[in-house]
């Protein structure tokens, strides 16, 4: 190890100004997490700073570096969004002129919190590379100070303080550290300090999959750049290791893990369980790197803290997260299933499933099939996949045709499950309708019970969207005479429902 090097860090981390802006923020104990994982974990909330993430300590230490002659000039900076809000924020408090370019890319509520620290905002480009590209052109053209994101010493001093507040929260033992890594600030600032003092703490960095820049220049030995990178973790989508963080890295980290989209989502999940905040993937992507690490090395009674980064996420993007969070968590499983197409197959096969919570249900009559089957896309929640579905697997296959575990396939996850069906033609006496009943386990189970076997069902289609009332849509073949018969059974049910027969949706591409 370069003690030199690390110990000229620590030297600028122990004189660092950070805390005219900053906060000491707290290392709290994740009691959720920690009960589930059976290890200590903790959570060093930087989502408690005023701007939401770390990146205000290391844009301020550096700001107020700058003489005042450099200040005058006025400073710039590329950012996916978190640095550039941290240095808008310092430049607003100190009175400086502050220019941030930003890739068209970068999530809503980050450009506008930017915005409203009275920072000049530029958007070009889709990634942070050309955005970066781009602002040094025009550094050059208004003969402004440029701010590094990452690779600067006086930066990564800032975010170093970071560990200094760790080691004086906890002052016992501990086993890890993770970091999320995008340009590598982050853990070359905490890493050199952590080393310095307490060299027997493993430094451990978490990057997505398809950002992983640390990873594969440490695998190298060099800075390799990356021919693209992954934006759902846009806090974290660097294509190429800082030239100060890397030699930091080098001397510091003692693993890297990548993680996988749906195992950020779980993350962020676990982490609003936990403090009911809602990290963004950058924020939560350490947490996904930690229980990781937890799982292959089978750790027990252990103290491990990981870095809440960052809290700014775009609102519409929840949605997203939540549906792949199951998948993450594998709490969910999705299969194709093949049932005989007959009045009752349908109601018989859900009665198979009774035990767990159905989430999902996706089916379309095609009576062109030459085997007179039908194909069921269906979600089971479930306490652990791998646990329970094997034995499930199992018992369905002594019932129906066919059993296919779809729970890894990427298209069936992104696309298929919402593309389940389409037109039938020559299905005579089709009606369609939509039913909302009340959201609690079995629901579904005793309203197809309530429906009976007297009709084929020709659609089908429920999601379980987490709301106070289930949404159905039932496609019926029900002939002229027995109408009536059927709208009696309707009422019967005591759920709302509608006739969308006449609904143009349907009549456009479902018919």
């Amino acid at each position: 190890m370069d003690d030199q090097l690390i110990a000229s860090y620590v030297k600028r981390i122990l004189s660092a100004r950070v805390y005219d802006v900053a906060i000491e923020t707290q290392l709290q104990l994740a009691r959720k997490l920690t009960a589930r994982l059976q290890n200590q974990i903790y959570i060093k909330r930087e989502d408690q700073q005023p701007v939401f993430s770390f990146k205000l300590r290391g844009a301020y230490n550096k700001l107020i570096q700058l003489t005042e002659t450099q200040r005058a000039q006025g400073v710039i900076t590329a950012s996916a969004g978190n640095h550039a809000q941290g240095l808008a924020y310092s430049c607003q408090k100190l009175g400086v002129k502050a220019v941030i370019v930003m890739p068209r890319t970068t999530p809503l509520i980050k450009v506008e919190a930017v915005q409203s620290w009275d920072a000049e905002v530029i958007l070009f480009g889709d990634t942070f590379g050309e955005a970066y590209a781009h602002s040094q052109q025009v550094a050059a053209q208004r003969q402004m100070v440029y701010v590094h994101p990452y690779d600067d010493p006086d930066t990564i001093a800032g975010q170093g303080t970071i560990a200094r507040e760790i080691l004086q929260q906890h002052p016992d033992d501990i086993e890890a550290i993770f970091v999320a890594v995008g340009g590598g600030g982050l853990i070359a600032g905490i890493g050199a300090y952590i080393k310095y003092l307490r060299p027997e703490i493993r430094i451990i960095g978490v990057e997505a999959e398809d950002s992983a820049c640390l990873t594969r220049a440490l695998e190298a030995g060099y800075r390799v750049i990356l021919p693209e990178v992954g934006l759902f973790a846009d806090g974290v989508a660097v294509a190429q290791i800082g030239e100060h963080t890397f030699a930091l890295a080098q001397q510091c980290v003692d693993e890297m893990i990548t993680v996988k989209t749906d195992e950020i989502c779980s993350a962020v999940k676990d982490m609003f369980d936990d403090t009911r905040v809602l990290f963004e993937p950058a924020g939560a992507l350490a947490l996904a790197g930690l229980k990781k690490y937890v799982q292959a090395h089978r750790l027990h009674g252990k103290t491990l803290v990981m870095i809440g980064c960052g809290a700014n996420v775009n609102f519409d993007r929840l949605r997203y997260i939540a549906e792949r969070a199951e998948i993450g968590e594998k709490k969910e499983a999705l299969l194709a299933v093949e049932i005989a197409e007959q009045p009752g197959s349908f109601l018989s096969f859900c009665e198979q499933l009774q035990s767990y919570n159905i989430t999902e249900f996706n089916y379309r009559y095609a009576p062109s099939r030459k085997n007179e089957c039908a194909q069921v896309f269906v979600g089971v929640a479930m306490p652990d996949r791998s646990r329970y579905l094997p034995s499930l697997i199992q018992r369905l296959q002594k019932q129906v045709v066919s059993v296919l575990d779809l729970s890894e396939n990427d298209m069936a996850i992104s696309h298929v499950r919402y593309m389940v069906g389409g037109r039938v033609n020559a299905l005579p006496d089709e009606k369609l309708f939509r039913f909302q009943f009340p959201e609690r386990p079995g629901a579904l189970l005793n309203f197809l019970r309530s429906l009976g076997s007297r009709w084929n069902i020709s659609l089908f289609h429920y999601r379980n969207h987490g709301a106070a009332f289930g949404q159905v849509l039932v496609g019926l073949q029900v002939a002229d005479t027995e109408h009536d018969d059927m709208l009696a059974c309707f009422q019967s049910l005591s759920y709302p429902y509608w006739s969308e027969t006449d609904n143009p949706a349907y009549q456009l591409f479902l018919k």
